[in-house]
């Protein structure tokens, strides 16, 4: 029988960065939080100050949002995915952070899972990272995504291999769903990649039967025939 992994196990031992700030809209950084999480992933908000930051709903302020790690202190290393939520605020100010641009970067670089919506892929244009590339966000970045390289199109939800896009808080159910399956299926393949390794490694010895099989094992005497 296949074992069948439970929903809140798909993502046990992951680890995700939601990168944010001051004027994050509260509700894409908290749907896709509690979607990862409700998968077994382990989440961190990360942002350039500890303590906490303030999200928005719209132009309204929201709650406060814990921090968890600062962002001088963490590295792409650190985790398996990033998840960039918008608002106008938080994507346009992390994207004059040279170590939030750097972090991005190097997410996309690593080829690990990265999301953003709305105005989040404002730091993917600012990295450098959307060069022929196809995905969405907020209308207003489409010039912007287009000048950097890339083509933007007016989608629900748009995967590019392992980069994930959604416009606006309405695509939020259709963006934590691709977010899951890909980080899912990414996580499946690097497992079954360890597992192949650790039974092939590339410094295997040749096996004592292949050299028994070998020339020389021809020219031993005791292997001719009688005369």
């Amino acid at each position: 029988m296949s074992h069948v992994t439970p929903e809140n196990e798909r993502l046990s031992g992951c680890r995700v960065a939601v990168l944010a700030t001051d004027g994050v809209e509260q509700v894409e950084l908290d749907e896709p939080v509690r979607a990862l999480r409700a998968a077994g992933a382990k989440v961190d908000i990360v942002a350039p100050s500890s303590g906490s930051i303030q999200g928005m709903n719209g132009i309204d302020q929201a709650g406060q949002i814990d921090v968890d790690r600062v962002l001088g202190d963490v590295s792409a290393a650190d985790y398996q995915a990033l998840v960039i939520p918008g608002g106008v605020i938080s994507p346009d100010s992390l994207r004059t952070e040279p170590a939030a641009v750097t972090f991005v970067r190097e997410m996309m670089d690593t080829d690990r899972p990265v999301a953003a919506i709305c105005h989040g892929p404002w730091l993917l244009v600012e990295a450098d990272k959307v060069k022929g590339r196809t995905l969405t966000s907020w209308a207003s970045l489409q010039t912007d995504i287009r000048n950097a390289g890339g083509e933007w199109v007016d989608r629900q939800v748009v995967v590019d291999q392992k980069l994930i896009t959604s416009r606006n808080p309405d695509d939020l159910p259709a963006f934590c769903g691709k977010l899951t399956s890909v980080l899912a299926s990414w996580l499946a393949e690097r497992n079954l990649d360890a597992q192949i390794e650790q039974s092939f490694p590339a410094s295997d010895p040749p096996s004592t039967s292949a050299v028994a099989t070998g020339p020389r094992a021809s020219r031993d005497p005791s292997s001719r025939p009688s005369a």
